[in-house]
Formats: C-alpha cells, structure tokens, sequence
C-alpha cells in the first residue's frame, strides 16, 4: 500500500498543478489601484475653552491635548483628530516686544518647514490675510512628508502663534489627500477664527 501511495503522489500533485490554473498568461487582467475609503463627517465647529492667550473655533470631531513633549511650553497644545490619527501641533510664545526673540521665532519656523525639504517634492508659500487683521504665513508641502500643512502669524510685537498638521500613520499621503485637505478646511477655520486675549 505504502507502495502505491509513493508512486501515486507525484501524478495526483501534478494533477492539482494542471488543473489549478485555468487560462493561459493572456487572460490576466491587472487590477486597478485602489485606496482604503475614508468616510469624512460633516465639518462643524466649536470655541476653544478659556485659559489660553488666544482663542479660536475648532472641529468638534477634534480633542484639545496638552502638548506633553519635553520642549513644550505653556500654552502648546495639539488639536487631535482621533478618527484620523492626525494633529494640528499648535505652539505659542509671548515674544514681549523682543526683537532678538522674535527674530528667532521667525528663523524656527522657516527652519522647521525647511528640514521637511529631503522629502518634499514641493514646498509651496502663500500670504493671507484674516478677517481680524492678521497676516499668516502658510505652507503647502507635497510628496510624503511627516507634515503635509504648516502656519504661522504674529503680530511682531507680542504674539507669535504657529501650527503644524502631522499623521500618526505610515499610510502614504496620496491615500490622505482627502483626509488632509479635510483637515486642511478645519485649520483655515481656526485661523480665520484665531484673536489674540
């Protein structure tokens, strides 16, 4: 019996070979590239609670987290977006009519943005303006950079207020795109929205 099974196994794997396979290498069709869907909520917003230098609207599907990074200074606060893993790094400092302070806060922006050059296949610099008055600094930064959104406004004199959009997530920033430029619409509301207490 031991026999007959030996010499039969070859015969009935070659059998599930041949018969496994239906087609030839022309009847292959590739399959068109596809992206997790993302189901994006209605934007809706809210003020941020009292205790802060500033205020601003935010989304509601967002949570304001004390920044807990050994660096962070009163007032530095993440505007976290569960759902997405994402966050809107906000940082602040009183620059108390210093010039030398305000020339470094103007020196770390452009030097945090910058340092995402290696990966960025474009960085691009806008100016707007705010229905308060303020004039922000934005930068759009493309390819698969940490931080897709990054801003600053200061009125030179006192406030200096900034914001960075990071992902928690090693998913490629084409599969973000909607997820970023939802995000996005969120950021131009809190700056829109930003005064100065």
């Amino acid at each position: 019996m031991r026999f007959i099974f030996r010499r039969c196994l070859p015969v009935f794997a070659a059998g599930l070979l041949l018969t496994g396979c239906s087609g030839g290498p022309d009847d292959y069709t590739p399959k068109p590239k596809g992206f997790n869907r993302i189901d994006l909520p209605p934007h809706a917003y809210q003020p941020l609670g009292p205790g802060h230098p500033y205020s601003f609207e935010y989304s509601r599907h967002a949570r304001i987290l004390p920044d807990s990074s050994y660096l962070a200074q009163p007032h530095w606060i993440n505007v976290y977006y569960p759902q997405f893993k994402a966050s809107v790094q906000i940082t602040y400092s009183d620059i108390r009519r210093n010039p030398a302070l305000f020339a470094k806060m103007m020196e770390d922006a452009r030097k945090l943005t910058s340092k995402h050059q290696i990966k960025a296949t474009a960085i691009e610099e806008s100016m707007m303006k705010t229905p308060g008055g303020l004039n922000v600094a934005v930068f759009e930064l493309s390819g698969d950079v940490p931080s897709q959104f990054q801003f600053y406004t200061t009125d030179s004199t006192r406030h200096f207020f900034r914001g960075a959009l990071y992902f928690r997530t090693a998913v490629a920033n084409d599969s973000l795109a909607p997820v970023i430029d939802y995000v996005k619409q969120d950021i131009v509301k809190l700056v829109n929205t930003l005064k100065y207490q």
